[in-house]
Formats: structure tokens, sequence, C-alpha cells
């Protein structure tokens, strides 16, 4: 990353609310959003001018003109890198097949977590999950919401009280007019971006609940009204990619797990003690007929003596 958008995406958690809305904008758009002038950032940001300023001066930048300009010089510099040009050069001609070159695509989308998402907000993110919380709801978009379920039956098992809105603002529109103050929505809303998000984390808001986005890093809109907004880098070919959502998802729940320790076994315990599933076997050579002494899968979060 270059030296501000290092120094914007390292001090986030010093910002105020609204500063943080212009430094998402400032990240999403890097640095594009910066050389257009105070008052259009700020629109961008849904702040205001001052806001943006103050974040310039936090910045330990003299002012506005002198923020773009440091904006150029690393656009230029970037530019006429040899580095940069050597590596374009590379991956426009590696001899790689197709499935090499896809794989590698996704790596990198991977490696970019690093980049997009900022350590401060990755952690409250995890400290509002870990928090005792009366109730919390997950909604995604039209593919999105495959990924918002597999993180609701994970953090089942971690934390009681979750709930998966499948229909947001329809039948499980319930589960939004519920929350409070000790509850928190999680939203997934990555481009092409849609409607009731939007407006459910608006919902959640004003319900007293804290929100968290995980979005694009192009923003969604509904990162407006986000306490955490989760950017992820998506670009694929011909969908989007989900690559890098997925090791983010595995990321929170792990760390969830790892804050609420002993807790959060418990949980595990008691939730393998009561869910049977019912799971077929391959029997080995040595096991014959009877399949009771077989390996279970590895995907299957009950014990096999109990399915």
């Amino acid at each position: 990353m270059s030296q501000l958008r290092d120094e914007i995406f390292d001090r986030m958690d010093e910002l105020s609310p609204a500063e943080k809305k212009v430094a998402r904008s400032l990240l999403a758009n890097y640095p594009a959003a910066g050389l257009a002038s105070a008052a259009a950032l700020a629109k961008a940001a849904g702040t205001s001018t001052p806001t943006v300023l103050r974040l310039v001066s936090r910045l330990g930048i003299g002012g506005y003109p002198e923020f773009q300009a440091q904006l150029r010089q690393e656009v230029t510099e970037q530019l006429s890198s040899p580095v940069s040009r050597a590596a374009h050069r590379l991956q426009a001609d590696d001899g790689a097949t197709l499935f090499q070159r896809s794989v590698a695509q996704r790596v990198e989308l991977v490696r970019q977590l690093a980049t997009t998402v900022p350590p401060s907000e990755f952690d409250a993110a995890v400290a509002l999950l870990a928090a005792p919380c009366r109730q919390v709801t997950l909604s995604g978009g039209y593919f999105s919401r495959h990924v918002a379920h597999i993180l609701a039956m994970q953090l089942d098992q971690l934390i009681p009280g979750v709930l998966f809105a499948a229909e947001p603002l329809g039948p499980d529109v319930g589960s939004y007019l519920s929350l409070g103050k000790d509850c928190a929505a999680i939203v997934f809303d990555l481009r092409r971006y849609e409607l009731p998000a939007a407006r459910v984390a608006a919902l959640a808001r004003q319900r007293g609940a804290s929100v968290i986005v995980i979005t694009d890093d192009g923003l969604s809109p509904a990162a407006d009204d986000a306490d955490v907004v989760l950017p992820v880098a998506v670009e694929g070919t011909p969908f989007d990619s989900f690559a890098a959502l997925l090791v983010l998802v595995e990321c929170l729940v792990e760390a969830v797990f790892q804050r609420l320790g002993n807790a959060g076994l418990d949980r595990m315990n008691q939730w393998e003690e009561s869910v049977h599933i019912l799971r077929a076997f391959r029997a080995g050579p040595d096991l014959g007929d009877d399949p009771s002494d077989a390996a279970g899968a590895t995907d299957d979060p009950v014990r096999e003596d109990q399915a």
C-alpha cells in the first residue's frame, strides 16, 4: 500500500464515526476519491466538508491541497515505477494455463484481505459477536445469502440467539423488529448492491442494534448505517469470486471461538449432544458390514456414534 493509504488503514480505530465514513470512502476508491474536491469526498462519504478536513488534519497534513499533492505524487511514482511495469508484463504473458491463472487470481484475492480489512474493524466485529448478545440476525443478497447462511450455522454452534433471515423484508422481517441495544445484525451486500441490505441495516440501527456490513471494496450503501465495515475484493469471471469472502467468514468464526474460550467449547458440546445427523459410511477393508467403526466425514460437526 502507499504511505497515505497505510496511514489511514492503520489508524481506523482512532477515528470518529464520521471520520471513519470518510476513511472508508477513501480506501474504497483510492486515490481517486481523494483527488476530487473535499466537498465531493464529503458527499460520497455522507458526511460534511469539515469532517474531511479534520481527517486530513489528523493525518498530520496541513490542508486539503497538500493532501491532494501527496496523492498526485504517489500516482506519479506508481505509474513510473519499473517494478510496476515489469509486474504488469509478467502477468500479461506468464505462460500459465487458464486453471493456473484462475487459482492465482483467487489466491491474490485472499491475500488482499490484509489490505482491505482494517485489523481494528475485524477486532470490533469479533468483540461484538463474542459479547453477550440477545440476538444476532444475518442476511445476504442473491448469491451472498449462501455464505451468510454458512456463517449463521457456524456461529449458532458458538453463541446463542443466532437467526438467519432468508427473506429479510418478507416473512423474516420480524427478526429485525425484535432487535435491541444488546443485539447485532450482520448484513452481506456485494455488488450489485441490493435494496433490502440498506433497508435492514437502517432498520437494525433504528432498533439500537450494532450493525456489521460485509461488502466488497466498492462499499455497499448499507455501510452508511454500519458500526463495522469489512470490505473484501471479489473480482472474478464470469461471476464475482467469493474466495476471499469465505476466508473472511472462517477467520471471523475462528476469532470468535478463540475469544469465547471455554464458553464457546461448552456451547459446541451441547450442540453435538443434542443434534443428530444421519450420515452414510464407506466401510474399509477390515470393517466388514459394520459401519459403526468407520471414520466420519471431516465436515460433520456431530460425533458419528450419535448419527
